[in-house]
């Protein structure tokens, strides 16, 4: 997957001026690809160089004007045709895990900082995608296409974000008997909203 192809399906419902579609990667879009705001105005000019996108400058009274971008067609059909083709099973990348697999280099409590900051974020990660996938009705199959995928990607965030929890508190579970035989952190993701 490229930085294109995730800007093309922001773009699929309403248009984004540079700095508002900059601020959804900030969250929900970001959920499934990190990138500056810097690599997405660079991404956008590309775009709309090669005919994927429309732009329309908005003026502005009070502001500097902005640029609003728009999926044209041709955008449409190529994020349809990257759509159609097998998508690559990741490998897992991870540096935490080099770390952890390295971690005897470097004192338990150093490690278990390290695990306990990871879950902080992990924590705060689920809290995001649970709060995302309230948009959705509780009756999932009333949505309609469109949406049932929006809140497919967002389970898989979901699901993700509890495997990771649960790995951090099994290795500081682990770790933490060889030092002070210390309290993981406390379980509270189970029963929210939209887990089915």
């Amino acid at each position: 997957m490229s930085l294109a192809h995730a800007i093309l399906a922001a773009l699929l419902e309403c248009s984004y001026s540079g700095y508002d579609l900059a601020k959804r990667f900030d969250g929900s879009a970001g959920f499934f690809w990190h990138a500056s705001h810097q690599q997405i105005y660079r991404e956008l000019s590309r775009l709309e160089a090669a005919g994927y996108l429309s732009c329309e400058l908005v003026e502005q009274d009070s502001r500097p004007n902005k640029k609003v971008y728009s999926l044209t067609e041709s955008g449409r059909s190529a994020l349809s045709d990257w759509v159609n083709r097998p998508a690559k099973v990741n490998l897992i990348k991870d540096e935490l895990l080099i770390k952890v697999f390295a971690g005897h280099l470097i004192s338990e409590a150093k490690l278990l900082d390290e695990l306990r900051r990871h879950y902080r974020q992990h924590r705060l990660n689920l809290e995001h995608y649970q709060t995302a996938v309230l948009r959705y009705s509780t009756d999932v199959d009333q949505l309609s296409k469109s949406q049932k995928c929006q809140y497919a990607a967002l389970k898989a965030g979901i699901h993700h974000e509890m495997a990771r929890l649960t790995w951090c508190e099994d290795v500081i579970r682990l770790l933490a008997s060889d030092v002070a035989k210390e309290t993981v952190p406390e379980k509270n993701f189970s029963g929210f909203q939209g887990e089915s």
